[in-house]
């Protein structure tokens, strides 16, 4: 299921939030409703940690993190270090990276088997994300952008980028990730995916902006419904069409 959320009137939930199969991180100083939503969908199952990277609220933008392991900038404090690494499940490795990108969320994308990285990324970062993420590393664009971390987000059931990628592109990268993708919007038409979305395998939180039409493609491409019947959005709008025609 996609839910529909706001940190601060701002759609960009994915500069504030960062979701795996096992943990979500959410920036602290959001409202209470903020971190409800992310609690009564995610909390019977993984921990939502509540935190800030570097004295920043953008932690989704700073941070790279799949259920393996959680990569922090080298101006990530040691008190911050601490409270994430106290409350993180004890199966998940984390470390910082001294990295000349230092918007890390923006420059890797990142499931629980591949990454596809910005193409100038240090060849030391790469090691570092391939042993703790435990990952396949590639360096790619996303529709002609370095910026894959921001252009795209994928799952371990499928993915969304860019809506100008090309078809050819899409067909690389879908073969590169083992998943199926699909070039597609958020929050009204903003081709900032990454940004406006985090998704893990069984769920998805979108800006407020985000259309019926954009939710039902997440969810058929992420397959949040669990039986892949077709979207119960797309159905209802269906039929109060109908009913509004007759």
């Amino acid at each position: 299921m996609a839910v529909r959320v706001q940190f601060e009137n701002n759609n960009e939930v994915g500069v504030f939030a960062k979701l795996t199969n096992a943990y979500c991180l959410v920036a602290i100083g959001g409202s209470e409703n903020f971190y409800s939503v992310f609690e009564s969908e995610l909390s019977d199952t993984i921990p939502v940690i509540h935190t800030s990277v570097a004295g920043c609220r953008i932690i989704g933008r700073l941070t790279v993190a799949n259920r393996h392991g959680l990569l922090l900038p080298n101006s990530t404090t040691d008190q911050e270090l601490q409270h994430i690494r106290n409350s993180l499940p004890d199966s998940v490795k984390i470390q910082r990276v001294e990295e000349r990108l230092s918007a890390l969320g923006n420059v890797i994308a990142c499931n629980d088997y591949v990454a596809l990285v910005h193409p100038d990324l240090d060849k030391e970062t790469e090691e570092v994300l391939a042993d703790t993420l435990n990952v396949e590393v590639f360096r790619h664009t996303i529709a002609g952008s370095v910026l894959t971390g921001s252009y795209c987000a994928f799952s371990n059931q499928g993915g969304i980028v860019h809506p100008k990628t090309t078809v050819a592109d899409q067909d690389e990268l879908s073969s590169l990730l083992q998943v199926p993708l699909v070039a597609g919007t958020v929050n009204r038409g903003s081709d900032v995916i990454g940004a406006g979305l985090v998704v893990n395998d069984w769920s998805a939180f979108c800006g407020f902006d985000t259309t019926a039409t954009e939710i039902s493609v997440i969810e058929n491409v992420f397959r949040l419904n669990e039986a892949n019947q077709p979207s119960v959005i797309t159905t209802d709008m269906r039929e109060s069409l109908i009913e509004t025609l007759t």
